[in-house]
């Protein structure tokens, strides 16, 4: 083989037959979600107002491997095995000795990598009967996603939009609608939670956890309607670990092995996807490779966050769930990667962090731009925003194999281009793009309504 070679394809075949379950290697199992009222653990029972049974057993699974649903493979090979990319412009760019490798999951139909698990939660939705999905999404990539999904298996869709998002990116409301979605800004006048919101700050931009408050609403009042979550929970997470494992798959085909994976985090879903099947391997097989969670300085979950139980949503509707979180009533500054601006993260992630299986690292706006305009002049890759923090911190990495003259071999998500994005791209160029600290006092506020359990 040349050494030239840039891109590592897999044959549709070598589309992953089960997803990876990380609870099976952890070595103690994360806290349990808790019941709202009673601060019990949730049972099966307690969840079949949101979401349906098939999905409640991929949430509370053990087992390591998890089959994929030969329907859900089928629209699968319309675009996976994704790519993996040698990022060789770049590392010459950069004059490092180090070995970049991105993972490219901008070449689904919408864009990103969450159609990994919209097409999933879709076809497990349709064939338990159900009609009708909710949903939050922040910078619409995964209302665009979920929308795609449904129309293949012929279900409606309700996407909330957090409102600073909806103003700021029309076109991914466009492509919602195309594929036969109903977009609604959020906070909206439809729901109770919606209302409470505007009540109190009429001019509220929203957020990913006041919208996920508005679609639990509505999926609690009818039988033929479900939830549908893009990130966050443990079986979308599930679901996403067809990255890494393909992804590993395709590093043995480049004869290289990564020192350090990383991948952006808001909810976790991306990075779960990436990252569980390398945490694994270290687990299973002692190796280890470094794990690099990146987030914006602004909605800084795992770096500034505290672990505690906590509401997954604004309006405390969801269950109590342990995990980092800067306090459910925390509102993040608006920024351009919208898909980051969430006030917790993953309970598996969260676990990880805890037990020291991972790292992560916050970086400003600003700086994560600038590497993407970097990487897209060097690769041709408009990275998504939420993309953009991953690029950053594998350029770090590889700026700091050079000066530390060290051969480094970084693998990183490239989780979605940024084609609906441009705004933020020419808002960046026009010096209009700030770096958004956020408010300590608002943060230690938030925390202090955090729920007390037991």
């Amino acid at each position: 083989m040349s050494d030239d070679r840039v891109k590592y394809q897999l044959e549709e075949n070598r589309i992953p037959k089960a997803w990876y379950n990380i609870v099976a290697d952890l070595p103690q199992m994360p806290e349990p979600v808790l019941h709202p009222a009673t601060k019990q653990p949730v049972g099966p029972s307690d969840l079949e107002a949101l979401f349906p049974m098939s999905i409640i057993e991929q949430e509370v699974a053990t087992e390591r491997d998890i089959e994929i649903p030969e329907p859900v493979r089928d629209v699968y090979k319309q675009w996976r095995p994704a790519p993996l990319y040698r990022a060789r412009r770049l590392e010459k760019a950069l004059g490092t000795s180090a070995k970049i490798f991105y993972k490219y999951e901008g070449v689904s139909p919408s864009g990103s990598h969450k159609p990994n698990t919209s097409v999933a939660q879709a076809f497990y939705n349709k064939e338990a009967g159900i009609k009708k999905l909710t949903t939050e999404t922040g910078a619409g990539q995964w209302g665009c996603s979920l929308a795609f999904a449904a129309s293949l298996f012929g279900l409606e869709v309700d996407v909330y939009m957090v409102k600073v998002s909806y103003g700021q990116k029309p076109y991914r409301r466009a492509l919602m609608e195309t594929y036969g979605a109903r977009c609604v800004a959020s906070p909206s006048t439809e729901t109770q939670a919606g209302r409470d919101v505007l009540e109190k700050d009429p001019d509220s931009r929203g957020s990913l956890g006041i919208a996920i408050s508005e679609a639990v609403e509505l999926a609690a009042q009818r039988d033929d309607t479900k939830y549908a979550l893009g990130s966050v929970l443990n079986h979308v997470l599930l679901h996403q670990t067809v990255i890494g494992i393909e992804a590993m798959e395709q590093m043995e085909m480049a004869d290289a092995d990564p020192d350090v994976v990383i991948g952006c985090a808001g909810g976790g879903s991306n990075f779960g996807g990436i990252a569980f099947p390398y945490i694994g391997r270290n687990l299973r097989e002692g190796k280890n490779t470094r794990i690099l969670a990146v987030e914006p300085a602004a909605c800084p979950t795992l770096t500034r966050g505290t672990f505690a139980y906590d509401f997954g949503d604004t309006a405390h509707l969801t269950p109590l769930t342990k995990m980092h979180t800067l306090g459910a009533s925390f509102m993040p500054p608006g920024f351009h990667a919208g898909g980051l601006r969430y006030h917790g993260m993953s309970a598996l992630v969260s676990h990880c962090k805890e037990l020291g299986l991972m790292d992560a690292i916050a970086y400003q706006q600003t700086e994560c731009f600038a590497a993407a305009v970097q990487f897209a002049q060097a690769e041709g890759i408009v990275p998504a925003p939420e993309s953009s923090h991953a690029v950053k911190a594998a350029i770090a990495e590889a700026l700091d194999a050079k000066e530390k003259g060290e051969d480094r071999t970084i693998l990183f998500c490239l989780s979605g281009h940024g084609h609906f994005d441009m705004q933020a791209y020419t808002d960046y160029f026009d010096g209009k793009l700030e770096d958004k600290q956020y408010d300590e006092a608002a943060l230690q506020e938030a925390l202090a309504k955090l729920p007390e359990i037991g």
